[in-house]
């Protein structure tokens, strides 16, 4: 149940960052979702004060993790745009937190372990490294699919999507292990799946309401399209008077039957000779 407060701290973050524009329509999307989800998980577990600190505190960076990520993804002056770049830069830092952790608390077992480090059978432990290898696989396309959603949509969605798999999970639970369902949870269900629809179709009008295909948050800033923009320019501006000189018929009929007055006085000047007047 206190999972479901990761989207609201989202939401929050994303306000403060201005990631996001407040909208009663995107308050009505959260507070569907996240009391949706209250309820389809409500009783479900047993209440624990320490786990219950942990999950909000772990909703709370969580928060902050994705709308940080999002503003390193779609700021074109840091080029990071490509859910590979902010991987090569970002993993090393996650891994060298992560790595104290795992030392403390699972590296005596893992050393230990006649499964890797004291193994006794070939087969075993190649099963075991092909699992650790499968996983890393999965675990990789999982961190990219995320970055690449954020890139190009925000954190708010991303999180919408993984409320959507958990209640999936649950569905599962429910019709694989036998997890008794009462009205409450069906109705919460009702609510959340309501929000999740109603956040894919303001989406989709905001889509349509774009008129056509915009470039990349950031990009029209950019020193090298401008200069891209100031180079086209300058020579559609050169290739103009080319195109007048080249194709002088075309302003001979216009220019027909018209006569300065004092064409003959100059043209005569020209020659060297005084011109004379009409009326002489």
């Amino acid at each position: 149940m206190t999972k479901s407060s990761a989207v609201l701290f989202i939401l929050i973050f994303s306000l403060i960052f201005k990631l996001e524009e407040l909208r009663a329509a995107l308050v009505l999307v959260v507070l569907l979702i996240a009391g949706g989800l209250f309820m389809f998980t409500y009783k479900s577990t047993q209440f624990n004060v320490e786990g219950f600190a942990l999950v909000l505190g772990a909703s709370f960076i969580g928060g902050i993790r994705w709308t940080l990520t999002q503003i390193l993804l779609q700021k074109a002056e840091l080029g990071l745009q490509n859910p590979i770049d902010t991987m090569f830069h970002l993993q090393p830092l996650m891994f060298l937190g992560l790595f104290p952790l795992f030392a403390i608390f699972e590296g005596l077992h893992l050393s230990t372990s006649e499964k890797i480090f004291r193994f006794q059978d070939t087969g075993l432990l190649l099963s075991v490294l092909g699992s650790l290898f499968l996983g890393g696989i999965l675990a990789f396309g999982l961190g990219f699919s995320e970055f690449l959603l954020v890139s190009r949509t925000s954190s708010l969605t991303l999180s919408i999507a993984g409320i959507f798999k958990e209640v999936c999970t649950l569905l599962l639970a429910a019709h694989l292990l036998g997890d008794q369902i009462s009205l409450l949870n069906w109705l919460g269900f009702a609510l959340c799946l309501s929000g999740i629809s109603l956040h894919v179709a303001l989406k989709a009008l905001h889509s349509r309401g774009d008129g056509g295909p915009k470039p990349p948050k950031g990009l029209v800033s950019s020193p090298d399209l401008e200069l891209l923009l100031q180079s086209s320019q300058q020579d559609e501006d050169t290739e103009e008077p080319r195109r007048s000189s080249d194709h002088p018929e075309d302003l001979r009929p216009c220019c027909r039957g018209l006569r300065h007055p004092d064409a003959p006085a100059a043209q005569s000047w020209q020659r060297g000779r005084p011109a004379r007047s009409p009326q002489q």
